[in-house]
């Protein structure tokens, strides 16, 4: 078999998964993307590894231990995420910012901007209280 073949496929997956970094909003399919990018590497360590003819399958050792980093990388960055979305109710990355930062259109609604002093502490206790749950 020709090293080409791997290769392209490798290319392509990997353009594949930078693509899905680059254009998606959700956090879980930017980590799928990531994952995609991680085993078009690993399929080009393998290939050469058999186009090589290595006697110690060094390819296949450092693919391996490319896995094994992958599934951490995975478990944390879901972690993560589920965390983000819990405490903010959606993971669309383009409106997640830093978690201390609210908007005051969040804690008050349009209708009720100018009632009084009462609103007023009740909007600064809210946003006391989302800045204590971030932190």
């Amino acid at each position: 078999m020709h090293l080409a073949y791997p290769a392209v496929l490798a290319a392509l997956l990997f353009c594949t998964g930078l693509y899905g970094v680059l254009a998606r909003r959700n956090a879980i399919l930017v980590l799928m993307s990531v994952e995609l990018m991680l085993n078009a590497v690993n399929l080009n360590l393998v290939a050469f590894d058999v186009w090589l003819r290595d006697t110690l399958h060094s390819g296949q050792a450092l693919t391996l231990f490319t896995i094994a980093i992958a599934a951490a990388e995975i478990g944390i960055g879901l972690a993560i995420v589920l965390a983000v979305y819990r405490n903010r109710g959606s993971s669309d990355i383009d409106r997640l910012r830093d978690t201390a930062e609210t908007d005051a259109a969040e804690t008050l609604p349009d209708d009720e901007s100018d009632t009084g002093t009462e609103d007023q502490a009740t909007a600064a206790a809210g946003k006391a209280k989302k800045a204590e749950a971030t932190a």
